[in-house]
C-alpha cells in the first residue's frame, strides 16, 4: 500500500492523512484505536466525560494498539478549552490524566484562551521530556495565524461551517477557510487540516491538492461499530439527506450543555425537538419530549449530529476498513488529477 507523503503524515508517523474528530458522545478509545490501526491517526473525546469513564476509554484504546512501553501512545484525545476554563475544572484533571498517560495528541478547540492550555501543554512537556503534538482548532484566518504565530501550534485544524456538532455559525465554507489559511502561510507553516463535511477520499484528495496535508472526518465515522452512538443513532444517519441537516442550540437547550463561547452553535439531523425550539414550545416540555425521545431511540426527538456529507453515507463499516478504503480512493482520486496535467 502506498504511503501518502504530507506534512501531516511525516509528523505523526502514519500512512494516511485522515484524523477521525474528537467527537464528545460518541468518539472513544475502541474507535480512536481502529482508526490508527488502519493507518490514520484516532482521537477520542474528553468530553463529559467522568476520570472513570475517560480512563477506561484511554485503557480500551491502549489495549487495541501495540506499541512500545517507552513509546507515546498513538492517538489523541479532544478538549473542549470551555469546560478547562471553568472553576475547579474537572476537565483539567482529565487533561493532566491524558498527559501523564503520555498520548501523542491533544487537540484544543472552543475556547476564550487556547493560547493558555497550548502553554498548559508545553510546560508539562518541559518537565517530563514527552514531546506532545498539539493541535489547534480554529474557524477564521485571524485565528489560524494566532494558533500558528503565537501560540506556536503543531497543527491547526479549519472548521468550516458544514461540520457536524459544534462549530461556529459564522465560520466559512471549508473550502474557503482552508484556501484563505494557506494563501497567508509560507513554507514553513505547520500543517493545515481541512474538517466539514468530508465524506470520502475524493473530497481528501481535492483539499490536498489545493493545498492542505490531511483532513478531518467526523460523521463518517459514527457509521462504523466502534463508535459510541446507538444503533438509532446510526439508523437516522443512513436514512439522512444532503438537505437534512440544520445549525441549531435546540440541543444543547434541550440537554443541559449550555456554556459554550459566543458564536458557537451544533449541526444535527433536523426534527421535532428543533422545530419545537424554533417555534418557542415551552423548554420544560422540550426536554421532558427530548429525554424521552432519547430513552426510546426516537429519531424524531434525539439528538444525531451530523455534517453535510451524511447523504453520501450509505453503510456501517469498521472505522479500519473505512480509512483503508479512504486512502485508496485518495490515491486514485490523486492520480486521475495528475493525468490533466501533460507536457507538450
Amino acid at each position: 500500500m502506498f504511503f501518502i507523503n504530507t506534512k501531516l503524515t511525516r509528523l505523526l508517523g502514519i500512512r494516511t492523512p485522515v484524523i477521525s474528530a474528537p467527537m464528545a458522545g460518541a468518539s472513544g478509545g475502541d474507535m480512536a484505536a481502529a482508526v490508527t490501526n488502519g493507518g490514520g491517526f484516532g482521537f477520542l473525546a474528553a468530553g463529559y466525560d467522568s476520570v472513570q469513564k475517560f480512563t477506561s476509554e484511554i485503557e480500551a484504546a491502549q489495549a487495541a494498539l501495540t506499541q512500545p512501553s517507552d513509546a507515546a501512545l498513538p492517538i489523541g484525545i479532544g478538549f473542549l478549552a470551555w469546560q478547562l476554563e471553568k472553576p475547579n475544572a474537572p476537565a483539567l484533571e482529565l487533561l493532566s490524566i491524558a498527559l501523564k498517560r503520555r498520548v501523542q495528541a491533544i487537540w484544543l478547540a472552543f475556547g476564550e484562551n487556547l493560547g493558555q492550555w497550548v502553554e498548559f501543554v508545553r510546560k508539562h512537556d518541559a518537565e517530563t521530556g514527552h514531546k506532545t503534538i498539539v493541535f489547534v482548532q480554529v474557524s477564521s484566518t485571524d485565528d489560524a495565524k494566532k494558533a500558528m504565530n503565537e501560540w506556536k501550534a503543531d497543527v491547526i485544524v479549519a472548521q468550516g461551517v458544514e461540520s457536524g456538532g459544534h462549530g461556529h455559525c459564522a465560520a466559512p465554507p471549508v473550502m474557503n477557510l482552508v484556501s484563505s489559511i494557506i494563501s497567508s502561510t509560507n513554507d514553513g507553516a505547520p500543517p493545515i487540516l481541512a474538517a466539514g463535511g468530508l465524506a470520502n477520499g475524493a473530497h481528501v484528495a481535492s483539499f490536498l491538492t489545493l493545498g492542505a496535508d490531511g483532513a478531518v472526518l467526523g460523521t463518517r465515522f459514527l457509521l462504523t461499530p466502534e463508535s459510541l452512538y446507538t444503533d438509532a443513532q446510526r439508523q437516522a444517519l443512513l436514512s439522512a439527506t444532503d438537505s437534512s441537516t440544520a445549525r441549531t442550540m435546540a440541543f444543547d437547550r434541550a440537554r443541559g450543555t449550555l456554556g459554550w463561547p459566543k458564536g458557537v452553535d451544533g449541526r444535527g439531523l433536523y426534527n421535532d425537538t428543533v422545530k419545537d425550539v424554533d417555534s418557542g414550545v415551552d423548554m420544560v416540555e422540550v426536554q421532558a419530549k427530548f429525554s424521552k425521545g432519547v430513552a426510546e431511540g426516537d429519531p424524531n426527538r434525539m439528538l444525531v449530529w451530523a455534517g453535510t456529507g451524511v447523504g453520501l453515507m450509505s453503510e456501517i463499516k469498521p472505522a479500519k476498513n473505512v480509512v483503508q478504503e479512504i486512502h485508496q480512493d485518495i490515491i486514485k482520486r490523486l492520480n486521475i488529477a495528475s493525468g490533466f496535467v501533460v507536457h507538450v
